[in-house]
């Protein structure tokens, strides 16, 4: 893959200028910055947003969605300008689906540090105009929640019905539970954790480094190259290494085997169909996702632990008032049953694990529609 077979932008962030879609945008932490849970301060703040259904007149049927590492704001809704691809909750937010938007108003925020509306390294500094690049600051998943509690809050909604996500989304929703308990009379968690294992920290920091040590990275400031000219092969193998933790051995064997890519010879060079399916969607990424933000939220996901300066993960737990329901997945080696079944020892009102029969892996949670639906609509309209 030494040659692109097109065009591959620096980065594939949302920028001013570009067509909006569905995107809505608030400002927040511009007379006072959010003092970030590492140290320094950032602001202003844009988050971008997506809404779906109406807010009631008590404010009561406010759902909140938090996407997970690469996704977005656009949870439901066709691919069309502004938005490259259809909801990568499609088939679980909209009317009549588990979050119905007849019923409920939907909220989903990108992610701080992201890339496609929020304030992340791709955003302009005001102080320099410029991107942030390397000059981003550390961000954490409690930094994130910070910047989600301000949108909810110029929303005017002062309690979610519910606060869903799932793997990073996950780690935010108990972050929420945590963090405002009196926001959050429900919640769904669907294959996350209360803290980063030394296996996802691994593999975040392999990604990470492969990223970085891609010469065009060039320390993270590369924003004004060309075309062609950005990390866009560091983040090709950084995406290639989380696929592979995403998905299941079993499904690997019966979607590729050994069988070779049509056309080509691995003995004399060639590739094996397995190898240009990781390419295709390294590549792919690249026009949709930034290099940074890649490194930012990879670095929040591997810090994450709800314990931190709680008194260690059952005392933060134990804070928690609302009713979670739990989400894991029976192939998912990422994020195993028993990091599930461990919160289910610990929350105070759960449901068990609501466990997601599939050879997906971790990426079942978005492929297994009917399943994750069934999970979500049962907590919906449970007691």
């Amino acid at each position: 893959m030494d040659q692109p077979d097109s065009t591959i932008p620096v980065t594939g962030a949302w920028r001013p200028g570009d067509a909006p879609g569905r995107r809505r945008f608030a400002e927040f932490f511009a007379d006072a910055p959010l003092v970030l849970e590492a140290g320094g301060v950032l602001g202003p703040i844009t988050v971008a947003y997506e809404t779906f259904g109406a807010l009631d007149a008590t404010g009561s049927n406010a759902v909140l969605v938090l996407h997970a590492l690469t996704g977005d704001s656009h949870v439901a809704g066709d691919a069309e300008p502004g938005h490259l691809q259809p909801g990568w909750w499609e088939g679980v937010v909209g009317p009549g689906l588990a979050i119905d938007t007849d019923r409920y108003f939907v909220v989903c925020p990108n992610i701080l540090g992201g890339c496609q509306g929020t304030t992340g390294p791709s955003s302009v500094d005001p102080a320099t105009d410029r991107p942030y690049g390397s000059r981003f600051p550390v961000i954490t998943i409690r930094d994130q929640v910070a910047a989600e509690a301000a949108l909810a809050d110029a929303l005017g909604i002062q309690q979610w019905a519910c606060v869903i996500g799932a793997s990073m989304g996950g780690q935010r929703v108990l972050e929420w539970a945590v963090l405002h308990p009196e926001r959050v009379p429900r919640a769904i968690v669907i294959a996350a954790g209360a803290q980063a294992t030394a296996e996802q920290i691994a593999l975040c920091s392999l990604q990470v480094r492969a990223i970085e040590a891609d010469p065009r990275f060039r320390g993270g400031d590369y924003y004004d190259a060309a075309p062609n000219e950005g990390p866009w092969r560091g983040m090709s193998i950084a995406r290639g290494i989380g696929q592979v933790s995403y998905r299941s051995e079993l499904e690997l064997a019966e979607r590729f085997a050994r069988t070779p890519q049509p056309g080509e010879d691995p003995l004399k060079g060639g590739r094996y169909a397995i190898e240009s399916y990781l390419e295709y969607h390294g590549e792919k990424l690249a026009h949709r996702f930034d290099a940074n933000s890649y490194i930012r939220l990879s670095r929040a996901m591997n810090n994450h632990d709800v314990g931190r300066g709680r008194g260690g993960v059952a005392a933060a737990l134990a804070r928690v008032t609302g009713h979670v329901t739990l989400g894991g997945v029976n192939s998912d080696r990422l994020y195993p049953l028993r990091i599930q079944e461990e919160l289910a020892q610990l929350l105070p009102r759960n449901s068990g694990v609501h466990v997601i029969e599939s050879i997906a892996g971790h990426d079942a949670f978005l492929v297994e529609h009917e399943q994750v639906g069934k999970i979500i609509a049962s907590s919906l309209l449970g007691p």
